[in-house]
């Protein structure tokens, strides 16, 4: 797989601003992925808007998605 240098310093920019934006939350995922994430984890996400209700959606992990992560891991 090519990657363009131009898109790869782009994608790298933006990781190291979503990681100074969001220390917190960017310590957890770094935590999470290094712990391994299994075939059968249940991932939840809750999404609160200003002035609305929480919604919440969860995944139970697969295979593939484990792959997915593994290439894009690859990637940055």
């Amino acid at each position: 797989m090519n990657i363009n240098p131009s898109a790869f310093m782009k994608m790298a920019n933006a990781k190291n601003t979503f990681e100074a934006n969001h220390p917190k939350f960017a310590a957890f995922l770094n935590k999470m992925f290094k712990e391994k994430i299994t075939e059968d984890t249940i991932i939840e996400i809750t999404v609160t808007k200003p002035g609305e209700e929480p919604v919440t959606g969860n995944m139970k992990v697969k295979q593939s998605d484990l792959e997915l992560l593994t290439e894009l891991k690859g990637l940055l």
